[in-house]
């Protein structure tokens, strides 16, 4: 199997932009035979906590139906970060779409404080399964709550995947955290994240992989878009380049 993970330069508040950049990414990961592609946290509008209200939607957007095609023609798992409204407010969401399923949605459970004002937490929390192999989700400061990762364990899950917005301070730490949870749990960990302005911040980049012992794979740089693709049966990881 092909697990993916793409790093984006998102458009601030930029829904059609976004879209269009999601789309290219995605062609190189079918390019490329990949099963699934996870995008960084709230890729589709850039991580911006003062817009989130404005920009809310839900994952059953037309806007987001090429990705729905997409996915049933093409026989690939893509998941999209957005704000995403809910009975308690606004979620920070996963969307995820499945070949000829319905569209799910995880939210973010656990908020870092800065988000609060912003977001609410989310109650959904999902894995989905592909040949016999569970893969557990996790957005951004989720991974830093220790029962997160351990819960995904206890799970079965063998496949960890954060999608995140850290800046280049924080995804030195955010890389030395989720080494250990590969390490910790032996589950191979990718890691989705962010270039470019975000917020207060610039995306630090460096979306990674990890084997099943914390061992760095495979990194992206601080400054490019592009896809690191984990071939499970190979044992090897590639990466391609906007």
């Amino acid at each position: 199997m092909k697990f993916c993970v793409a790093q984006t330069r998102p458009v601030k508040g930029d829904i059609h932009h976004n879209v269009i950049n999601h789309k290219a990414l995605i062609d190189l990961a079918v390019a490329e035979q990949a099963d699934v592609i996870i995008f960084p946290e709230l890729s589709i509008t850039g991580y911006e906590p003062d817009l989130a209200k404005d920009l809310a939607t839900s994952k059953d957007d037309a806007r987001f139906d090429d990705f729905q095609n997409i996915s049933n023609t093409k026989n690939i798992v893509i998941g999209i970060g957005a704000p995403v409204k809910s009975n308690n407010g606004i979620n920070i969401g996963l969307v995820i779409f499945q070949p000829n399923k319905a569209r799910a949605l995880y939210s973010k459970k656990y908020l870092h404080a800065d988000e609060v004002p912003y977001f609410s937490n989310g109650q959904n929390y999902i894995d989905i399964r592909i040949n016999d192999t569970l893969i557990a989700f996790a957005i951004c400061y989720e991974i830093s709550i220790p029962a997160h990762a351990e819960n995904a364990f206890r799970s079965g899950a063998k496949i960890y995947i954060a999608s995140v917005a850290k800046s280049v301070t924080g995804v030195v730490k955010a890389s030395d955290t989720l080494a250990e949870i590969a390490s910790t749990y032996s589950m191979t960990v990718l890691m989705a994240n962010s270039v470019g302005p975000s917020d207060n911040f610039i995306g630090g980049g460096k979306s990674s992989i990890w084997n099943n012992d914390g061992s760095l794979m495979q990194q992206l740089d601080d400054a490019s878009e592009g896809i690191l693709i984990l071939d499970t049966d190979a044992a090897s990881v590639s990466k391609k380049m906007l």
